[in-house]
């Protein structure tokens, strides 16, 4: 059975629907990971300031060398 133009034409439509549905998807997981990373370590800011200490969010000072 041969393919015709319109056949074709539909599945590669299909294809570059659905990569580009990956395409988002990824974009939103790696999105959610950066958030969920930011959001943790702000928390564990907030925790250590909670206790009453005060080096919770250490300077790091350059090498002057």
């Amino acid at each position: 059975m041969a393919w015709s133009t319109d056949e074709s034409e539909a599945g590669e439509a299909r294809r570059t629907a659905a990569l580009a549905g990956l395409a988002v998807t990824l974009a939103l997981a790696l999105v959610g990971v950066v958030l969920v990373r930011a959001l943790r370590a702000e928390g564990n800011l907030e925790d250590c300031l909670m206790q009453g200490r005060n080096n919770c969010a250490p300077i790091e000072a350059a090498d002057s060398r």
